[in-house]
C-alpha cells in the first residue's frame, strides 16, 4: 500500500483530503507539525510527503525532512504555499510538485493520485512482487509487510535469484553456479546454510516463501 504522510494546520480541508486519499487506496498519516511526525514511531516510510509551508526557509526543511526521520529513500515531496512563495519554488531541487492556497482538494487528489501511478510505473520495472514480500532490485532492498528486512549481500542475492524464477526447482549446484559464480571454492552446505538464514529473516507463521524439493534443492513458491 501507498504510504501519504501529511503536514498541515489540522483543516476541515485536510480531513477531506485524507478521506479521499484514503478511500483511493492510499495510507495517510497526518500530523500538525515536524515535531510531531518526528516523534512518532513507525516502520511505515512514506511514498509521498504533503507539506503546507508558509515561509521560504521552510522548504528547505522540507527537503531535510526524510534524513532528519532517518529514511533510506527520499518521498516524493508535494508542497502546498502561499502565492507570494512562487518565485521561491524555483530555487530548490527535489519538490515533485505544488499547489498554491487556497487549494481545490479535488485538483489537489488528482495531482497526487496522477504523480504516484507515473512513478510507481517507473518503479515497477524494477521491484519484484511476491505477496506481502517486495524486492527493490534499483535499491537492493527487501521490504516484507512495511518492514525493511536486513540481509547480506549474498542473501539478497540468493532471494532475488529464486524469486526472479519462481516455481522452478534448482539444484544446489545450480545455485551456486548462479549465485556464488563458478569461482567460489565451497561446498553446496553453503546453500543449504544461506537458505536456513534467508528463511529465518523472511518467513513465520503467515509467510512461506522457499520449498525445499527432497533429494534435488529448492524452489520459490510460484503462487505468490
Amino acid at each position: 500500500m501507498i504510504n501519504i504522510l501529511i503536514i498541515a494546520k489540522e483543516t476541515d480541508q485536510i480531513k477531506e483530503l485524507a478521506i479521499k486519499l484514503s478511500h483511493s487506496g492510499f495510507n495517510c498519516s497526518v500530523f500538525t507539525n515536524r515535531e510531531q511526525a518526528l516523534g512518532q514511531k513507525t516502520n511505515k516510510s512514506p511514498d509521498l510527503m504533503l507539506l503546507d509551508i508558509d515561509d521560504p526557509s521552510d522548504i528547505r526543511k522540507a527537503l531535510d525532512f526524510p534524513s532528519r526521520v532517518g529514511l533510506t529513500r527520499n518521498p516524493l515531496l508535494v508542497l502546498l504555499i502561499p502565492v507570494a512563495m512562487l518565485n521561491d519554488i524555483d530555487k530548490f531541487d527535489g519538490i515533485d510538485d505544488f499547489m498554491t492556497k487556497p487549494y481545490d482538494i479535488n485538483e489537489l487528489t488528482i495531482r497526487i493520485q496522477r504523480l504516484i501511478k507515473r512513478v510507481k510505473k517507473i518503479d515497477s520495472r524494477k521491484l519484484i512482487k511476491c505477496g506481502d514480500l517486495v524486492i527493490n532490485t534499483a535499491s537492493c532492498e527487501v521490504i516484507l509487510g512495511g518492514r525493511l528486512i536486513e540481509l547480506t549481500f549474498k542473501e539478497y542475492e540468493l532471494l532475488r535469484f529464486l524469486a526472479r524464477n519462481r516455481g522452478q526447482v534448482f539444484t544446489r549446484e545450480v545455485l551456486l553456479n548462479k549465485v556464488w559464480k563458478y569461482d567460489y571454492l565451497g561446498g553446496e552446505r553453503t546453500v543449504d546454510v544461506h537458505i536456513r538464514r534467508l528463511r529465518s529473516k523472511i518467513e513465520d507463521a503467515d509467510h512461506t516463501f522457499i520449498d525445499t524439493v527432497r533429494n534435488i534443492g529448492y524452489r520459490f513458491r510460484k503462487g505468490l
